[in-house]
């Protein structure tokens, strides 16, 4: 018998501590790594060249919504082109279970508004087989896909399971309903949840306009399912943003801040309990994410622990002719929109389709969703920093090539600017509309949100604003743009931005068996030709059922990703090989406990 089953040979090693690189070569044995070093050799089954590239650890992405994709879908783009080898699902208080026979309408509703993923999808995709969530992670263990899965538990089912209409709607929960909830998050902890997650956003709402359920919870309510997940060594992911008390009590933002961070922290300190929360630039306050770092800092140092997830580039919005765009409501463009994209480019290229559309309003949105209501806002947004992407994309460029400028400088208006370059690239180019974390125009605050020490690199979202963005491809992105490629501002290291997607989000978790290569660890691998490594500019298919669309982004550049031990993709191709199980919770706690 061969020593290995693989062994990969003469790479660089990165291997997720944040320790320099090392050349040498990583044997695997039964899904394990079972050496690693510049001595190891024998014979094994199958042998990786890793001369001239980079050997990690698959990355773990615990900010995604696959909560209903993971149920009809094994391979999990667009986050398994991207080197992602575990992901965590149920995020932002919205999922599908514990649901309760004819509520699966209100979950599909909640789930399309907030996270923009069609409902018809979602209707013929999931089969439904369960009602609690024990029943959800059991219908789940059934399924085997590219990447391992992990699950939260979330405040909008949960709610709405146990008080029915008075919990979809908000309103203040008895001690009775508290009581059940609570119960409710230990069974789905005992069964696997790796935590729980709510929104307290008043902007995640579903597409008849009502706020995620739990929005306004109460304090009891909070802190008796933070109790549930303390207990478990369990995990709370928010969102923060709402006020705690009655509904519609929305106060301001620096109010909010103060307020949301001073529960937080006694609640995480009182159960020893990681509490991960969404943190962001935004242009209501500019400077709101300093305070909340502070408040942070604050807690952290008093016993807390509290960690801030942000992303690695800016979060926005995708838009050009195949996608949502400017002129989708102008009763011309209506006329028009079903033909297919070659025609349809065709008809607005003559000047009086096209003089006809700039002259228009929009008809009314199709419905209250975030999503629709974010599209109102587009014409003003134009005037701002609205960029075409390219290829390669690049998010990050100068405000010298924002629609707005072209236009000035051309002497035209942004809309007409827009309106011409929406149709190059035969209808397909692609713009990008960052609303946070770009309101300077650079990654400055990026780069300070990325760099402190409690920060939790996150939201790609895989799975959700299948017609809004597609940033699962932000674990490439922050190798190539911010340990390679960035100009305009200093760069991360290397072994720091690979550490903070493996090792850092695998210990948020309690994955203590991933994250690192080293001798005993889970052999979740990538090879990179760190070099050739891009991202190609994002594009839509109908592939979801009911022919629903979304938007992909590949990548070029992986070798190999390897999850238990079995190569999943080689050359940037699937292997067909599907390792991947539901990871359930582990009962120890998590290593960042002590830290």
């Amino acid at each position: 018998m061969a020593e290995f089953d693989i062994l990969i040979r003469n790479g660089k090693i990165v291997d997720g501590t944040g320790r320099a690189a090392f050349y040498g070569s990583v044997g695997v044995r039964d899904g394990m790594i079972v050496d690693v070093g510049s001595d190891v050799s024998g014979t094994a089954d199958q042998t990786i060249d890793a001369d001239g590239q980079l050997v990690t650890p698959g990355f773990v992405d615990i900010h995604t919504h696959y909560d209903g994709q993971v149920t009809w879908d094994d391979t999990l783009e667009p986050s398994f082109s991207h080197g992602t080898t575990t992901i965590v699902a149920g995020n932002c208080g919205v999922g599908f279970a514990p649901v309760r026979p004819g509520g699966q309408r209100e979950l599909i509703e909640l789930m399309e508004g907030v996270e923009d993923i069609p409902g018809p999808a979602l209707w013929e995709g999931i089969q439904w087989d369960w009602e609690s969530f024990p029943e959800y992670l059991d219908a789940l263990d059934r399924q085997r896909w590219t990447m391992d899965v992990a699950m939260l538990a979330a405040h909008g089912p949960l709610r709405a399971y146990v008080m029915g209409d008075r919990g979809a709607k908000n309103e203040p929960a008895t001690a009775e309903d508290i009581s059940k909830m609570a119960r409710l998050v230990s069974e789905a902890v005992e069964a696997g949840a790796v935590g729980f997650s709510t929104s307290r956003f008043y902007g995640h709402r579903a597409i008849d306009g009502t706020p995620v359920p739990g929005t306004t919870a109460g304090e009891a309510e909070l802190l008796a399912i933070g109790g549930a997940l303390g207990r478990a060594a369990a995990v709370l992911q928010l969102i923060p943003g709402g006020a705690v008390g009655s509904p519609g009590q929305v106060p301001s933002t620096e109010k909010s801040i103060t307020f949301e961070l001073e529960w937080m922290g006694r609640l995480s300190k009182a159960e020893n309990l990681p509490i991960t929360y969404l943190i962001s630039e935004h242009a209501a306050d500019p400077e709101a994410w300093r305070e909340a770092l502070r408040l942070t800092d604050l807690a952290n140092g008093q016993g807390a622990r509290l960690f801030p997830q942000t992303g690695s580039r800016p979060v926005g919005m995708l838009t050009g002719l195949q996608l949502r765009h400017l002129f989708q409501r102008r009763p011309t463009y209506l006329k028009i929109a079903d033909l297919p994209l070659e025609a349809r480019v065709a008809e607005l290229r003559r000047p009086e389709v096209k003089q006809a559309i700039l002259a228009e309003a929009d008809s009314p949105p199709a419905s209250a969703s975030a999503m629709d209501r974010l599209y109102q806002t587009f014409g003003r947004m134009l005037d701002g920093l609205i960029f075409p992407l390219g290829e390669p994309v690049d998010y990050e460029p100068s405000p010298e090539s924002a629609v707005s400028a072209q236009a000035k400088r051309l002497g035209v208006s942004a809309e007409e600017r827009f309106y011409d370059l929406m149709l190059e690239q035969g209808g397909r180019a692609v713009f990008f509309a960052p609303i946070l974390n770009y309101i300077h125009g650079s990654f400055d605050t990026l780069y300070d949100l990325l760099r402190h020490p409690s920060s939790i690199v996150s939201l790609g979202d895989g799975g959700a604003h299948c017609g809004l963005i597609c940033d699962s491809s932000a674990a490439t992105h922050l190798l190539t743009h911010w340990a390679r490629d960035r100009t305009r501002g200093p760069r991360l290291g290397l072994e720091y931005v690979v550490r903070k997607q493996t090792a850092e989000t695998a210990a948020l978790y309690g994955f203590t068996d991933r994250g690192v290569i080293a001798p005993g660890k889970r052999a979740d691998l990538n090879v990179i030709d760190f070099d050739r490594l891009a991202i190609g500019a994002p594009y839509a298919v109908r592939d979801l059922p009911a022919g629903g669309q979304r938007i992909l982004q590949d990548a070029r550049g992986y070798s190999a990703t390897v999850v238990r031990g079995i190569v999943t993709r080689r050359d940037d191709k699937d292997t067909g090989q599907r390792p991947g199980r539901l990871l359930r919770k582990s009962r120890s706690p998590s290593p960042m406990a002590a830290e």
